[in-house]
């Protein structure tokens, strides 16, 4: 199982406490910006090879369990 943890990490340390991808300086933020842009996440992971594939997919289906768990019923 995916923790949050193993995928993001803040500290005030590093960029002021951004959540960042663990053992990056690349802000989790900047992922979704990519994306809400229209671009791949290739794109994304070429910009930032410090961040690996498997990180960003933990990442965004962490994204999508909170966004599940947290929806209002019908």
């Amino acid at each position: 199982m995916t923790t949050a943890a193993s995928v993001i990490h803040s500290d005030p340390d590093i960029l002021g406490g951004t959540p960042v991808f663990v053992g990056t300086r690349v802000p989790v933020k900047t992922l979704l910006d990519y994306l809400e842009a229209g671009d791949p996440l290739n794109e994304f992971l070429d910009h930032f090879p410090s961040v690996r594939r498997e990180q960003a997919i933990a990442a965004l289906e962490l994204a999508k369990e909170m966004l599940t768990a947290y929806a209002n019923p019908a």
